[in-house]
């Protein structure tokens, strides 16, 4: 993960750096405090209050670091059009078997199948990078070689 681009939307971008300074503000002093409650209590060794702390500690700590290079490497993207399929255009593209669907291309951090989000790191969304309206492109899947054929490009 280090030095890649993270292609985000502004909206995505600023739901982040509230993410992580709520982290570094607030969750870090909460679970600070559950440290101290839990030494307080007495052998270490056996202390499931002072275990789930510290578990607790190391997720927001590795949830930080991959906030901040999220952030460091971050490229804001809008959605435009092009003659392309590219990170921040909607494709539309019609199957082998007639169905249409519309894809937005976005950074992995906002891929959301269930809203047509798809990251530009998956297999659909590598296949259609770079290709125009008209081009048909073949996509590897567990299931067999699914054609989308480009019919716009917004």
């Amino acid at each position: 993960m280090a030095n890649n681009p993270h292609y985000l939307s502004q909206e995505k971008y600023d739901v982040l750096k509230e993410e992580l300074k709520q982290l570094k503000t607030i969750e870090r002093k909460k679970i600070a405090e559950n440290l101290e409650y839990a030494k307080s209590l007495g052998d270490l060794s056996e202390n499931a209050e002072y275990h789930e702390a510290r578990d607790k500690q190391a997720d927001v700590e590795d949830r930080i670091s991959e906030l901040e290079e999220i952030i460091k490497y971050g490229i804001i993207i809008s959605s435009h059009k092009s003659d392309k399929a590219e990170v921040g255009t909607t494709v539309v593209t019609k199957r082998d078997n007639g169905n249409e669907e519309k894809f937005v291309i976005v950074g992995a951090e906002e891929a959301d199948m269930n809203l047509g989000k798809i990251s530009h790191e998956s297999p659909l969304g590598a296949a259609l990078l770079g290709h125009k309206i008209g081009e048909i492109v073949a996509v590897s899947t567990p299931k067999g070689e699914n054609k989308y054929k480009i019919i716009d490009i917004q």
